[in-house]
């Protein structure tokens, strides 16, 4: 006879929707010279961070990459990280 499995459905993953930080806090201004702010948008690798993972509005994704792009160009920013030299 066959074996029956009880029925085992996979639980719903309840993701929390990331609001905008600049809809949502209007004194944060988006600007290439303030750095600090632009490296959390940054991966380690110095990519660009997608929306689906910053939660920021189109708008303003549009307006960091901009902004991080200049810094980059004035050297505020890394293009890419440095390898660290292996020793042997």
């Amino acid at each position: 006879m066959e074996e029956r499995r009880p029925n085992t459905r996979r639980k719903a993953i309840v993701v929390k929707k990331r609001i905008c930080r600049f809809c949502n806090d209007k004194q944060i201004t988006i600007d290439y010279k303030n750095p600090d702010m632009l490296m959390s948008f940054i991966s380690e690798r110095g990519k660009i961070l997608p929306r689906r993972l910053t939660g920021t509005c189109a708008r303003h994704q549009r307006a960091l990459t901009v902004a991080i792009k200049r810094a980059r160009i004035l050297a505020l920013l890394p293009f890419t990280t440095v390898k660290e030299k292996l020793e042997l």
